[in-house]
């Protein structure tokens, strides 16, 4: 037999066992990393596996990716007042842009499963990306002549997405203040009970006779829900303990540990917010299990004894307590050892959270981890003024400039907060001192006003 008929059967058997195994990876198996094409990055590797999250669609292009990513970061996009929109591409004035950006899809700056050109905020371009575009803007301003090629998104410069807290007009409005304002002046109220009346799923069954019966064999649970929230809106035992079809029917329907559904039922602003950050978002993709501290794919330090601990709404908020000075900073704790985390109780922000605690001080005016982290918010809500907290732990993380207006300058000034947040060691300190960077940005707006 020669050897290209011998080679023949090898080649099919050997596209037969290639074939074979792939159908089993994608129609058996549970593990379907095999099927990945690269690493997925920082912001995305929680649903690498869950592929139709962003693959809607087998034959789909590029509009298809389009909608998966606006599917999820849309309503970011509109909060930030994209400075970017797709519609300023559209424009035919500007449509020569797009031979070097096509700006119009996410997927032209960040390509996901290319983790060897992969860059901070899962950007795949390189770093001088804003100067194809802007190089004029060296030319012409005096300020920005000896200034890198690479450095128009340096801290506290210019974002591609979100420069809310840069435009010249809010530099020169908010110029020239003291560095620290009068705390808590600007920070909303919480009030929770209010809240609880406004989010009450009014269709939750209630079952009085059971209720009364499992508040007398848990006469500790009883106690504790006594001053919640739940309690003042009416949401008793088998609020969140019986599904709602089959209240009546007897301890045969009793939910012993009710799922993350359950809270979501009655509080949809704050699951949303859940489910979009880093905790939850594992859980949004329909993966069986919530994130752990063991499962994260990064350089973060946690915890050595809670690496087990699975995200959900009870990882912070015990469920018949309210508690919310817990849920605020020792819950965090909990998990997060990093440099940050664990400089927290000795800095001014901790120092405040403290006398906070030991009631010396309103906590309106303490900072804990979720004042910088999970902001309130406020919005109206079936005609009444809400105030919330933002779920979405990354929402104004990255940039970190992102913090700046609905964070840091509810307690400083625009130009400490800029400076404060372009200084790495600052941040690794969890701000135990003034800032050691200045950022020119003010003080370059200034300038231009004055001409």
């Amino acid at each position: 037999m020669s050897m290209k008929k011998l080679l023949w059967p090898l080649w099919i058997l050997l596209t037969l066992l290639i074939g074979g195994y792939y159908s089993y990876v994608l129609f058996a198996s549970e593990d379907k990393a095999a099927l990945l094409i690269g690493e997925a990055t920082h912001g995305h590797y929680q649903i690498e596996l869950e592929c139709d999250s962003c693959h809607t669609d087998a034959f789909g292009g590029t509009e298809v990716l389009q909608d998966a990513c606006t599917s999820c970061h849309a309503a970011e996009l509109e909060d930030a007042h994209d400075s970017h929109p797709k519609k300023k591409f559209t424009d035919p004035r500007e449509a020569y842009r797009l031979e070097i950006i096509d700006a119009r899809y996410c997927v032209s700056c960040h390509t996901e499963h290319q983790s060897e050109q992969t860059r901070a905020m899962g950007v795949t371009l390189p770093d001088d990306y804003c100067w194809h575009c802007h190089q004029e803007v060296g030319e012409e301003r005096e300020s920005h002549k000896d200034l890198a090629f690479d450095s128009c998104a340096s801290a506290g410069c210019h974002n591609f997405h979100d420069n809310r807290a840069l435009f010249e007009d809010f530099l020169v409005n908010n110029a020239n203040q003291p560095w620290l304002l009068k705390q808590g002046e600007q920070l909303p109220s919480l009030d929770i009970r209010n809240a609880a009346k406004l989010y009450a799923n009014k269709e939750v069954a209630i079952d009085p006779q059971q209720d009364a019966k499992h508040m007398a064999n848990h006469p500790t649970e009883t106690e504790h829900w006594q001053d919640t929230a739940h309690a003042n809106a009416g949401i008793s035992c088998t609020g969140c303990h019986s599904p709602n079809e089959t209240a009546q029917q007897g301890d045969d329907d009793w939910i012993s540990k009710p799922g993350i559904e359950v809270c979501a039922s009655c509080h949809q602003a704050e699951f949303d917010g859940f489910s979009a950050g880093k905790h939850g978002m594992r859980l949004a993709a329909g993966a069986a299990t919530a994130i752990s501290p063991a499962d994260v794919q990064s350089d973060l330090a946690f915890d050595q004894d809670n690496l087990h601990l699975q995200q959900g709404c009870n990882s912070c908020h015990q469920p018949h307590q309210y508690d919310t000075e817990f849920a605020a900073t020792d819950a965090c704790l909990t998990c997060h050892q990093d440099e940050h985390s664990l400089a927290f109780e000795a800095s001014p922000h901790g120092q405040l959270w403290q006398q906070a605690s030991a009631g010396d001080m309103p906590v309106e005016q303490a900072v804990s981890c979720a004042s910088c982290h999970m902001p309130r918010v406020a919005k109206k809500k079936r005609g009444e003024q809400v105030v919330s907290v933002q779920h979405n732990q990354n929402y104004y993380l990255r940039p970190n400039e992102k913090m700046i207006r609905p964070v840091c300058m509810q307690c400083h000034s625009l130009e400490f907060s800029i400076d404060a947040l372009a200084d790495p060691d600052l941040i690794r300190t969890n701000f135990a001192d003034k800032p050691g960077i200045h950022i020119k940005s003010i003080d370059w707006a200034l300038k231009r006003a004055e001409r």
